[in-house]
């Protein structure tokens, strides 16, 4: 999986040659690969099919933050999905892209992986990846969903604000990473759990690297709509089968948390 600066160059060349019949869309520059794959899906896109970029200028993460990295350092890209599953088990979506992820890095990277609830990769415990997952409904249907990815690979974190809570793939193995065999590897992955997303090998593999099990943790807690309502403190005692993060509060209730924005204990 190793490359070299001249060609580890993301083209439509490299790419067809690296993901086969795979169907993909690839610009050097976008607004946001989610909002292209979004359109992409209205107009007949086939389950596994990617969006890709070199440089992402909109991009978003969690609860409307921005994601981006410097043109070539990256692996940024929005899958299209077509699960069959009910709307309320969306964040089984969150576990496809981070056990995906987290396999094909745990090949390069043995021991060095690690999730933090709900949708971060860790390798080496900091910041590698992020996961999102957007839905397209019609009606109260699930048309399809949009996973999008952002992957650091050799963004330097050196002297930065983020310098002890990012990290990228390169600063873990010591040795260039060719990102067309990254990308097929991880889409690869993909494709086997989203064909089992109800499967409870999925659920297992992701709990396995989840480090918040055990923390004590503080969480915003969020609504649907992203607004946060309530702080809410205690030891996270696990997750349910539908991704909810279980909490024994200061109070000694278990709290059941769907989403929100979680601080480790120091």
């Amino acid at each position: 999986m190793m490359a070299d600066d001249r060609t580890d160059l993301l083209t439509e060349a490299r790419l067809r040659a690296a993901l086969g019949a795979r169907p993909f869309r690839f610009e050097p520059q976008v607004g946001s690969t989610n909002n292209i794959a979004h359109d992409w899906a209205l107009t007949g896109a086939p389950s596994g099919s990617v969006v890709l970029t070199e440089e992402q200028l909109t991009g978003r993460g969690r609860f409307g933050r921005g994601w981006s990295a410097p043109p070539g350092m990256a692996l940024l890209m929005s899958v299209i999905l077509r699960p069959r599953i009910a709307g309320n088990r969306l964040a089984r979506l969150t576990m496809v892209g981070a056990v995906a992820v987290g396999e094909v890095l745990e090949g390069i990277a043995p021991g060095q992986v690690s999730l933090k609830w709900p949708n971060d990769v860790w390798l080496a415990g900091r910041k590698v990846a992020g996961v999102l997952p957007e839905a397209i409904w019609q009606g109260d249907a699930l048309n399809a969903v949009i996973l999008g990815i952002g992957l650091n690979v050799r963004v330097d974190f050196t002297n930065t604000p983020l310098a002890d809570r990012a990290i990228s793939v390169e600063t873990v193995t010591g040795w260039r990473v060719d990102r067309a065999v990254l990308l097929d590897n991880i889409l690869r992955r993909i494709d086997y759990w989203s064909a089992r997303v109800e499967s409870s090998a999925l659920f297992e593999r992701w709990r396995n690297w989840l480090v918040t099990i055990g923390q004590n943790v503080s969480v915003q807690n969020v609504t649907a709509d992203s607004v946060y309502m309530r702080a809410i403190s205690g030891q996270a005692v696990d997750v349910d089968q539908d991704g909810a993060l279980l909490i024994r509060a200061d109070d000694g209730t278990i709290q059941r948390v769907i989403a929100g924005e979680v601080t480790l204990a120091k």
